[in-house]
């Protein structure tokens, strides 16, 4: 089954298992899918209201997108348990023989990419909705759902420092070193302009919420 066709109960009752897999990585990848769902509302319950009616067509145009990156995130959380299981087979692979020692090791080295490309993927979307939850600041949203956006940027802050944690344990064990600092500079940059943006929206949004 896919851990987006779980329920509730059933992924956190499996996150809280033995099994090393949906772990950190696909936890991070939903709470950036809640942070882009938490977004659409806002967009949602923008629409339609006399009050907000300059606002309406952008709002449209937010909620349409705030559900396409919900559905986006989704389905790499799945894809990042996939590419785990990849690297746990490749450990299981046969050291018997210099042959086999080589394709393992190999195999692992692919995987952990793989690995590493999952959470990144995720950090690029999540970055791309954090910058649309704030747009919903500067051209206007109905306020009286202030701190349902706020809790879309702290669970989308979360979501990119997650996905970075694994973004780095990742490539702390790859060879290919070209990988490895194409993929830091790149998930740094990622950082640098998505965090400071989710900080400003809680901080406006906060203010707004205690007058």
């Amino acid at each position: 089954m896919k851990l987006a066709d779980m329920t509730v109960t059933a992924f956190t009752d499996t996150v809280a298992s033995d099994a090393p897999a949906p772990g950190g990585g696909s936890v991070a990848a939903l709470a950036g899918s809640i942070g882009a769902a938490l977004t659409a509302m806002v967009a949602c319950l923008t629409q339609g209201r006399k009050k907000y009616a300059d606002f309406a067509a952008y709002a449209a145009q937010v909620e349409e997108k705030g559900n396409d990156l919900k559905r986006r995130l989704m389905d790499v959380m799945d894809r990042d348990t996939e590419a785990f299981n990849l690297v746990s087979a490749a450990f299981g692979m046969p050291k018997t023989t210099d042959e086999e020692k080589a394709a393992r090791s190999a195999a692992i080295q692919e995987g952990l990419k793989a690995c590493t490309k999952t959470p990144m993927e995720m950090m690029e979307l999540m970055d791309e909705t954090i910058a649309l939850a704030h747009s919903l600041l500067e051209k206007g949203f109905n306020d009286t759902a202030a701190s349902d956006l706020g809790v879309a940027f702290l669970s989308l802050k979360a979501g990119i420092q997650g996905a970075w944690l694994n973004v780095l344990i990742n490539i702390g064990s790859l060879k290919d070193q070209t990988f490895v600092g194409e993929y830091r500079t790149k998930g740094e940059a990622l950082l640098a302009r998505a965090l400071p943006l989710a900080d400003d929206g809680y901080a406006r949004l906060l203010t707004m919420i205690q007058g």
